[in-house]
């Protein structure tokens, strides 16, 4: 059974990850390598389906394999041009709010909330609800199998 620690470490774990890629954004090479291990190791694109709706998509919303994945944290594909890459704005930190429970069933979970990017240098602060789903592969290690995001609503 998935616990609420496992998926508090996995998100801490994913924002980390995030503000490294930031910090290679200078180095396309290491930049690209890193985000490859970050959507292999977070991402179920290996294990099937991943329903993703990245938060800055407007023109291709949702981002089904694992290259439009990379696409959308650090830009660079013909495919996807509108992206110009989350994971390079950089970011100093993530910072998850989790909203009420958790849904959890044996090795799957369902959490939700909103989420903080504070950006380097400037610590503007961006706030973004999101749904996250986490299954486990076969080494027990949580993956993302959905991830919605989204900026909040204003009327």
């Amino acid at each position: 059974m998935i616990t609420k620690d496992e998926i508090l470490s996995a998100q801490k774990a994913w924002g980390d990850a995030l503000i490294e890629i930031g910090k290679l954004k200078d180095n396309r090479d290491e930049c690209e390598a890193l985000t490859s291990e970050v959507i292999d190791r977070f991402y179920a694109y290996d294990l099937g389906n991943v329903l993703f709706k990245p938060t800055r998509a407007k023109d291709i919303q949702f981002r089904d394999t694992r290259e439009g994945a990379m696409s959308y944290f650090i830009g660079g594909s013909d495919r996807y041009p509108e992206d110009t890459g989350f994971a390079l704005q950089p970011w100093s930190k993530v910072e998850f709010n989790n909203a009420g429970g958790f849904f959890i069933y044996e090795d799957y979970a369902l959490v939700m909330g909103n989420y903080k990017f504070t950006e380097a240098g400037t610590g503007v602060i961006s706030k973004v609800e999101y749904t996250f789903g986490y299954i486990r592969d076969a080494k027990r290690a949580l993956k993302i199998n959905l991830h919605h995001s989204s900026v909040p609503f204003t009327p």
